[in-house]
């Protein structure tokens, strides 16, 4: 029970004691946050709450440049057969990163899953208007643009593998041309990593 007398004093019910009323405000007013502080921290200290139920068919994906309509995607392996009779082909395909620049993630190359498909495919990314995670190797990927196929210089071929990482001796051994598989990726979604 806290009252008043009349020299402006707090009586403590429980204490007994009395304070001068300016005292006491001061005290609540300093006392009140750290109260109101210790109440917070403690909720922030306890347990982690549990994980919450996710549901394991659904996918976490991450898009990049366009949109890909990930429902008509061929695999790999489909795309190589199609591209064997065809110069280029406008398609959506799933494929795996095998490896990505690390200057600036301005192109990757992708592979099958299947390791007796040893072809890669070289994927650059329409008007240079988005790059890909430099951390994407191994990644499943889903891809829409145009496959073609195009006789890449040395002169690239040397930049591409010093974007890469490789050393002077591994680019410095890049003396032929290459024909290869090429992709121009308007749109790509990373469904797993």
């Amino acid at each position: 029970m806290i009252g008043k007398d009349k020299d402006r004093r707090v009586k403590f019910g429980i204490a007994g004691g009395t304070l001068p009323l300016t005292d006491t405000l001061v005290t609540m007013k300093f006392i009140s946050p750290l109260i109101l502080a210790a109440i917070f921290l403690s909720g922030c200290g306890g347990q982690a709450p549990a994980p919450e139920e996710t549901d394991p068919s659904a996918v976490q994906t991450e898009q990049y440049g366009g949109s890909v309509a990930t429902d008509e995607a061929i695999s790999y392996e489909s795309l190589l057969d199609l591209m064997k009779e065809a110069g280029e082909a406008t398609v959506v395909v799933k494929a795996r990163v095998e490896s990505v620049c690390q200057t600036k993630g301005c192109w990757m190359t992708v592979k099958s899953d299947d390791p007796a498909v040893e072809e890669t495919m070289f994927v650059q990314f329409e008007d240079y208007g988005f790059f890909m995670p430099k951390d994407l190797s191994g990644a499943e990927v889903i891809m829409a643009g145009m496959a073609y196929r195009e006789v890449t210089t040395v002169e690239e071929l040397r930049h591409y593998a010093q974007d890469e990482g490789q050393s002077a001796e591994e680019i410095a051994a890049i003396t032929e041309p290459l024909d290869e598989l090429k992709f121009m990726a308007t749109g790509v979604v990373v469904t797993s990593r």
